[in-house]
């Protein structure tokens, strides 16, 4: 493949990261005005009139009765379960840890379809799992003093990310997926409006609020098309690694906007479920097999 072409997708990939770290402090932003249902109800409301009317307009839309089908049932539970606990989690930690442990989801992935799909993963690979795990333990630093109910949200948001991935590959082919998309976030913004009254109540939402939510449904949008568009442009073990670059703007966007940066720990952890994560690509690249953790982005959920 000419390398401009692969030169491309590195650049949709990074634009993806980009537009789904800024989305990312944008909801962290208004976590202090407002609680995580209250976050997804908005956020969802934006997004699900946005993948509406896409999907419409492309004709995606069909029987309702194929929502019933229990991999999207199961989909749309781990969606709604990610978003709870990530939203949660970034009110608490370091945008950077957040997206730092999230790093950890191809990882997570790639065991759980060896586990529930019985996908071929050798030793090589299955080391470079248990060592990203344990630099997710180094990240979090298990004990009074590391070990945190935040990371341990941000670590549930990992595994029922992974689920809802799991879940898209046994999803039949004739339900589309922008159909899928409306049904989950939909979804989200229910549970969003129903969990509100439980977590605190409504607030009063400020015009700036407001513009946050709006400006973060539409980057998770553009993150959406831009992973597409990647995929599609370049090499798959040459762009996929690009995805780690979330990591490199969610630091920048903590220390510049929230005056955080992550401790030596933290960077440590992640350059360990980076270089495992890489190896895993590495690997994959020699097999000429596209794995489903290949399609599992570290990203926040609808």
């Amino acid at each position: 493949m000419p390398r401009s072409r692969n030169a491309q997708g590195a650049i949709y990939m990074s634009s993806a990261m980009a537009g789904f770290s800024c989305s990312d402090a944008l909801s962290k932003s208004v976590i202090a005005y407002m609680n995580a249902g209250q976050i997804m109800c908005l956020r969802g409301l934006f997004t699900s009139i946005f993948v509406y009317v896409i999907a419409r307009y492309m004709g995606a839309l069909r029987s309702w009765r194929m929502v019933l089908e229990p991999m999207v049932i199961v989909r749309v539970i781990c969606e709604i379960l990610a978003a709870v606990t990530y939203i949660t989690a970034l009110g608490m930690m370091p945008i950077a840890n957040a997206s730092a442990i999230l790093q950890s989801l191809p990882l997570v992935v790639t065991f759980g379809a060896a586990l529930f799909f019985s996908e071929p993963v050798g030793w090589r690979r299955w080391s470079a799992i248990l060592v990203g795990l344990f630099g997710v333990l180094i990240i979090i630093r298990p004990g009074p003093d590391g070990f945190t109910a935040a990371a341990l949200l941000c670590v549930g948001s990992v595994l029922t990310t992974a689920g809802r991935d799991l879940a898209t590959r046994g999803i039949g082919p004739e339900i589309p997926s922008l159909m899928i998309t409306v049904v989950t976030a939909v979804s989200v913004t229910i549970v969003g409006a129903l969990l509100t009254p439980l977590l605190g109540g409504w607030q009063s939402v400020s015009l700036a609020s407001l513009s946050h939510l709006l400006l973060a449904a539409i980057l998770v949008l553009i993150g959406y098309q831009s992973v597409i568009m990647a995929m599609r442009t370049g090499e798959i073990s040459f762009v996929a690694p690009f995805r780690y670059t979330s990591l490199i703007f969610s630091t920048l966007l903590g220390f510049v906007f929230f005056a955080e940066f992550p401790d030596l720990w933290t960077l440590t952890g992640a350059a360990v479920v980076i270089a495992s994560g890489l190896y895993t690509f590495y690997r994959e690249a020699k097999r000429h097999v596209p794995p489903v953790a290949q399609e599992s982005e570290p990203r926040t959920p609808v």
